[in-house]
């Protein structure tokens, strides 16, 4: 591994320790203003309201994924044309869809009583449907913030792009919270956010101009070929979204319809400090994944193999060390936290933070099988495990409560982690034997590669 590979790699992780350390904080302060500042039954209703329209990140069908994996494959031979034709024919394509998607949400609004569906209270009809638009439109900007960061994986400064986009999640983020500590209600605080999404969108698109030479926004490039042969890749994307949101948001409705806004409180908040090493493990996946791509665009098997392997020994450690902190301290935190509003379970914890265990080696295995756009199968064993863990959801949830609820979600992460690691393994030239042979030799201090 070359000089610039490491310090691309080393930059990309700063940068990334960034991002999710201000994710984090941001989480952490959010709770407790907002139950100082809202009654638990309303805090708990606008977790439901803001879990609907994550559903709207499978609007794009994955094209701003596989075009970042495209252009930044391209770039790496060289071929910057080719590149630019893959942004401008993606750049419309996610534009028109977006568009379409925010016309189609409001007049599904306009004729569905969310409130009543939705059994809400301390949130009124109107507030709940504008509420929703305005968090859909938010996530429907992410979409093309999405594909306008991927241009600075194509130039090696995609730490700088991460960078970025953190600064502006945070920005909109603090607005909330301040909309918040000033009495805005609910259907308000929604609008701000979206507010600063947008602006935040504009400034990017400036900024990616600038900064990547061969970028232009046009159609002189765009083609429909493009497109065409994208789209298996890309609605194969689409599966993880919304198997995202159905474990992640679908379980919260579940555990919302089982028990109550109450509980959706306690069991979201113990899923965030749970979390807290799911984003370390994250870290290291946006990490490797540009290098990823590039290596493997390159036809390097060598520098390929020796990033899979590395990326999974390091997510694996990560995952353990702050697992074993999160156990010891995560009662007492979760308790100090929410002031005594929430009461903390260490039962339910521990199997949230199993499920995290278990993700840590598939995500980050994952991460080759996503970065160079061979991920289909993948995303029938993701998507068909996540909806039958939320579905299930419910019904433990009525049985055995919010421990039996998470144990759903460890069941979903076993069934999805039988399938990765041999496949990745494939893609890689690796062999089950010898990557677990290269987990021995960094326990002992030797390096899993040369070179490496």
């Amino acid at each position: 591994m070359d000089s610039g590979t490491k310090r691309r790699l080393a930059l990309g992780f700063a940068s990334n320790w960034v991002s999710k350390l201000s994710a984090t904080v941001v989480q952490l302060v959010q709770v407790p203003v907002f139950l100082h500042a809202w009654s638990v039954p309303l805090y708990g209703e606008w977790m439901i309201l803001n879990s609907l329209p994550a559903y709207l990140s499978f609007s794009n069908v994955g094209f701003g994924n596989v075009a970042g994996n495209e252009m930044a494959m391209r770039s790496a031979r060289g071929d910057f044309e080719g590149a630019l034709g893959v942004f401008q024919s993606c750049w419309w394509l996610i534009a028109g869809i977006c568009g379409a998607t925010i016309a189609g949400l409001g007049v599904g609004l306009y004729f569905v009583p969310v409130g009543r569906v939705l059994r809400l209270h301390a949130i009124g009809e109107t507030d709940a449907k504008w509420i929703v638009f305005y968090l859909g439109c938010s996530v429907l900007l992410g979409q093309l913030e999405q594909l306008l960061q991927s241009a600075y994986r194509c130039v090696g400064r995609y730490a700088y792009g991460a960078l970025v986009k953190s600064g502006f999640s945070l920005a909109a983020f603090a607005s909330t919270l301040g909309a918040v500590m000033v009495g805005a209600g609910a259907r308000r605080t929604a609008l701000v956010f979206a507010g600063v999404n947008g602006v935040c969108t504009v400034v990017l698109c400036g900024m990616v101009r600038r900064d990547v030479g061969w970028i232009e926004f046009g159609w002189r490039y765009a083609r429909v070929a493009e497109i065409r042969r994208l789209t298996r890749p890309a609605v194969a994307f689409m599966a993880f979204p919304v198997g995202a949101a159905l474990n992640l948001q679908g379980t919260l409705m579940a555990v919302g319809y089982a028990l109550g806004p109450t509980a959706v409180v306690v069991f979201g908040t113990a899923r965030t400090v749970s979390r807290v090493a799911l984003q370390m493990v994250q870290m290291v996946n946006n990490t490797v994944w540009p290098e990823m791509s590039a290596s493997f665009g390159r036809n390097d098997a060598e520098l390929t193999k020796a990033l899979h392997r590395r990326a999974c020994q390091v997510a694996v450690v990560l995952a353990l060390g702050v697992v074993a902190g999160t156990m010891t301290v995560g009662p007492w935190f979760l308790s100090r936290w929410t002031g005594g509003h929430v009461p903390p379970s260490r039962g339910l914890l521990s199997v949230l933070l199993l499920g995290v265990v278990v993700y840590a080696l598939w995500s980050t295995s994952s991460t080759l099988l996503f970065a160079v756009n061979r991920h289909q199968r993948l995303a029938v064993y993701y998507l068909g495990a996540t909806s039958l863990a939320c579905v299930l959801c419910y019904f433990a949830a009525r049985r055995w409560g919010l421990v039996g609820a998470a144990w759903t979600l460890v069941g979903a992460e076993v069934v999805v982690n039988l399938y990765v690691l041999p496949a990745a393994l494939r893609l890689a030239g690796d062999t089950l034997p010898e990557f677990l042979g290269s987990f021995k030799s960094a326990l002992r201090g030797r390096r899993p590669l040369r070179g490496v």
